[in-house]
């Protein structure tokens, strides 16, 4: 089989049973109570939606419906999957890239000959340019990941491993890992990225025992934080599964996306890490070549910079894709898919977002019920689900940018103020709900 094929029927077969048991307890109900008997006698049990309280001091409804309810309001057409028009994004990205890269490195000297600060902003502007496009580049090669760019396999792993190489991403580590993160999306113990601390664990890296032991985050420390984050947040990741599940015992570059026998993986998938580092190898060859050739200025403006960008809007729209104060975790009885999937939050960016992000923040709660939908058929199937999902389908039009703030205040650790497996985020800083700062968080909702 060729490296770059589908993997194998095994492979396939988990994916099916994954499904099925997905379909099986997509339900978001609570187990059943006995009500009075019915016209023949018999008892009949009545399922009572869970509830919980968010940091915004409202209501939170557990979802009702069935993942069959969700894909089954999905128009055909929508699954519909057009190589050539997918890649003619690819040939438009890279061709903005190329003119942006080309214009910039030889006119920007000729049109600020005399000033070194002027020069300066326009490299900066030509980079961050080259970033967006970068970015869009990266949601592309995302989208062969789920084979949501081809119907051919060869095609979605060919893509998707050349353009994720050139920004540094290992394309079958992050496919991998990625795939379990939607099968576990909003599941405390099998998600695999941006997985909230529990109360406890929030107390131990304060090194207290008791919330009120805790000071207020200063505004200054949770804007280094937030710097921190953007520009190495997905780097950590990547080298220490940062923000992953912690596997307990295994030094932290063990857990790395770059280790084929990391617990991040299965045995099988050995040999694709290995294809996925000689991906990243091959980057940092042609990087080299690139700076023999033309020198240090050319790369840094051309990719080192833009891979900066790439990086910070990868974590920005992740990290408000799946943290949001209305939104739920769920322990390992209480989670499903349907209920999971519903744990992520759709967000406006504006022509960016729409235009040379792919639509990925303004539709990611469509992606994480059926991934496989492309991206330019997303909003048809996005307001088709949304008349299933009702009052569980999120979305926030405020401006990204006030949102990360807020959800950086607010969003520092998750607590089940119930007892009843489902955990909504609490802080320290005095925004929104208090969390309960005694050993026992088990106060019932009025």
């Amino acid at each position: 089989m060729g490296i770059f094929l589908e993997r194998s029927r095994e492979n396939l077969g988990s994916a099916i049973r994954d499904l099925r048991i997905a379909m099986s307890t997509s339900t978001g109900f609570s187990s059943g109570v006995l009500s009075d008997n019915n016209a023949n006698g018999s008892a009949t049990a009545v399922a009572t939606p869970k509830r919980a309280i968010d940091t915004n001091g409202n209501v939170f409804n557990v979802p009702d419906y069935s993942i069959k309810d969700i894909l089954s309001a999905i128009p055909k057409e929508c699954y519909k999957r057009d190589t050539l028009w997918s890649l003619h994004y690819v040939a438009r990205d890279v061709a903005a890239i190329a003119v942006i890269g080309y214009v910039g490195t030889n006119y920007i000297p000729v049109w600020f000959p005399d000033s070194s600060l002027l020069r300066a902003a326009a490299y900066s502007l030509q980079s961050f340019l080259i970033g967006l496009f970068g970015f869009g580049l990266w949601i592309l090669a995302h989208e062969c990941g789920h084979s949501a760019f081809s119907d051919s396999p060869a095609v979605n792993d060919t893509v998707g491993w050349v353009l994720h190489s050139w920004w540094m991403v290992p394309y079958f580590s992050w496919k991998f890992s990625h795939s379990k993160h939607h099968k576990a999306t909003g599941h405390m113990t099998r998600d695999m990225v941006f997985v909230p601390y529990t109360k406890e664990e929030y107390l131990e890296t304060k090194n207290k025992s008791l919330l009120s032991e805790v000071v207020e985050e200063a505004p200054a420390v949770t804007l280094f934080n937030l710097i921190a984050q953007q520009l190495g947040g997905l780097q950590l990741y990547l080298a220490t599964n940062a923000t992953g599940q912690p596997y307990p015992g295994v030094p932290k570059f063990f857990k790395s996306h770059y280790w084929p026998t990391s617990p991040v993986f299965d045995a099988k998938d050995f040999w694709y890490i290995i294809l996925s580092d000689i991906g990243i190898a091959s980057t940092l060859t042609i990087n080299y070549m690139w700076y023999r050739a033309y020198g240090a200025h050319v790369v840094l403006i051309n990719w080192f910079l833009p891979w900066l960008w790439v990086n910070h809007w990868l974590v920005f729209v992740t990290f408000l894709q799946h943290t949001d104060p209305t939104m739920p975790h769920y322990d390992a009885e209480e989670w499903t898919f349907a209920k999971g999937a519903a744990a992520t939050i759709d967000r406006d960016f504006g022509f960016i977002g729409q235009h040379i992000f792919h639509d990925i923040i303004e539709t990611h709660v469509l992606h994480h019920y059926c991934s496989r939908i492309p991206f330019y058929n997303a909003r048809k199937a996005t307001a088709a689900i949304k008349e299933v999902m009702g009052q569980h389908y999120r979305y926030e039009s405020e401006n990204m940018w006030k949102s990360l703030w807020k959800v950086a205040r607010s969003c520092q650790f998750v607590e089940s103020s119930e007892n009843n497996g489902v955990y909504m985020f609490r802080n320290t800083n005095k925004v929104g709900v208090a969390p309960h700062k005694g050993p026992s968080s088990n106060v019932p909702l009025e």
